[in-house]
């Protein structure tokens, strides 16, 4: 009986936790796709603004292009905050085993949150992948000579690479003249050049996003790997992100409890004796924490972003590991995943983050609470 009560109270925390994190991720989506679409279009020269971004996915995309890709960011939230929470709650389990209060230092805290961030950054890194590229897809205006037609066939280089992807001709036979040079006794010259990696786009170029945006089309170009670019960057992000958020969230803890026992007679002993705190004290204690987490971490956050947005195909990979090719940048640019060509980037959108981080982590903890005081009660 014992045992079918834990695994009933497991299944419903579960259920509350999933569904607080897909409401708080589709709330927040909106401000995650500015956000990308700003790290991404901007340069140098260029700042791109909130209302441009809106402006551009709305011309091109409706205002439903605000929640393309959404439902990659949902399932990688679910696995990637079931991940960081559960693995912190593993590492504080240690740290708290054998004291007489149920405490945490907020040093352990930090340490735990960094470690937890690192997994959660493995776990959701394919979806992060695939929801940033559909996003760029709803701010991209491509021509339609682009897609496939029924009447024109596709070379095999093209068709076994890019799955729905046609050779700009007028490019490619413009990189045949270039080649007038060379021996031209070849029977079909331009047929020849189809064949190579290189032209599938018809100028020597990697094909653009919007045409490599699909999971079974980043793979076949890419490879596997692909999923997990930007890596470096990605946990530097969040064990930066995890390690702050955790830390924050504990030193508010601490105060709010305390301030809680003072007047309390006799003084509390321990944290049970002073009660449990306001779910709305504990939601708004989880947003700031989130919002500066998000502050912190934003440009290891741009960084993952911007590589994220390039395609690789395989050979080029190749090519790199074969002539021993080597990261470009400082030491620390190179550890961390950071570009050098991105130096004055890196803080691109980080208000749009902020609000989205802060938001999203306020609905998560005050909608998980709500969700467990309901389903307790009616159970």
């Amino acid at each position: 009986m014992d045992e079918l009560l834990q695994n009933h109270l497991f299944a419903t925390h579960a259920i509350a936790a999933s569904g607080s994190v897909v409401f708080a991720t589709a709330l927040t989506y909106p401000l995650d796709t500015i956000k990308s679409l700003i790290q991404v279009g901007s340069s140098s020269s260029k700042q791109l603004t909130a209302s441009q971004v809106i402006n551009r996915v709305r011309a091109l995309s409706g205002i439903s292009g605000l929640y393309t890709g959404f439902e990659w960011l949902a399932w990688g939230k679910t696995f990637g905050l079931g991940a960081r929470f559960g693995m912190y709650e593993v590492l504080t389990a240690f740290y708290k085993d054998g004291r007489e209060d149920n405490y945490v230092y907020i040093s352990e805290a930090l340490m735990a949150g960094m470690a937890a961030g690192a997994v959660e950054s493995l776990t959701s890194s394919p979806f992060e992948l695939i929801k940033l590229r559909a996003q760029v897809t709803s701010a991209s205006h491509f021509s339609r000579s682009t897609l496939v037609t029924e009447n024109k066939a596709v070379v095999p280089a093209i068709a076994r690479l890019l799955c729905g992807y046609t050779l700009d001709m007028r490019t490619l036979n413009h990189s045949v003249g270039m080649l007038s040079i060379l021996n031209s006794k070849h029977p079909n010259m331009v047929s020849a050049i189809q064949e190579y990696p290189w032209m599938m786009t018809g100028s020597g170029r990697p094909p653009p996003v919007y045409d490599v945006r699909r999971p079974s089309q980043i793979i076949s170009l890419e490879g596997w790997g692909a999923l997990w670019r930007g890596l470096r960057s990605g946990v530097a992000r969040d064990s930066i992100f995890g390690g702050i958020f955790f830390s924050t969230w504990q030193f508010l803890h601490r105060a709010m409890l305390d301030w809680k026992a003072v007047g309390m007679d006799p003084p509390p002993r321990y944290d049970e004796d002073i009660g449990p705190l306001s779910p709305l004290a504990v939601s708004l204690a989880a947003g700031f924490s989130g919002s500066v987490a998000a502050a912190v971490s934003h440009s290891f956050d741009t960084a993952k972003s911007r590589s994220q947005c390039i395609v690789l195909p395989k050979f080029i990979s190749m090519e790199r590991k074969l002539l021993k090719w080597k990261i470009p940048g400082k030491r620390f640019e190179r550890i961390t995943g950071i570009h050098p060509a991105d130096r004055t980037l890196l803080y691109r959108g980080i208000w749009p983050r902020m609000a989205r981080s802060g938001i999203a982590s306020f609905v998560l903890v005050g909608s998980y609470y709500l969700s467990i005081n309901y389903l307790v009660s009616s159970n």
